[in-house]
């Protein structure tokens, strides 16, 4: 029988590959601006699980740089996405109001 914590992490890279694989598909389609954020999200979003799961593994360890107590690396994989995905949005919206 296989861990479920080692199960989890199969299908969590196994989703977010797909998700990436076809951001980077749309990426070459669409070249706005807002849809590059979007899709930069996504990318860093698969980078941040991957970076997560090396760390879980032991095979990356954290920086040495804290922030609020809290790892640098681990509030950039967390926040990051968000940000682009933000940025995104927020130049959408502009254009929507703009016409």
């Amino acid at each position: 029988m296989m861990n479920p914590e080692i199960l989890f992490y199969i299908i969590k890279l196994a989703v977010n590959g797909l998700v990436t694989f076809f951001a980077i598909l749309l990426l070459s389609r669409m070249r706005s601006a807002a849809w590059m954020s979007i899709i930069c999200g996504f990318l860093c979003s698969y980078a941040g699980t991957v970076y997560g799961i090396l760390i879980e593994l032991g095979i990356l360890s954290e920086c040495g740089v804290f922030l609020f107590g809290i790892p640098l690396s681990s509030l950039l994989n967390l926040c990051l996405p968000a940000l682009f995905f933000i940025i995104g949005f927020i130049i959408m919206l502009s254009k929507n109001n703009q016409a």
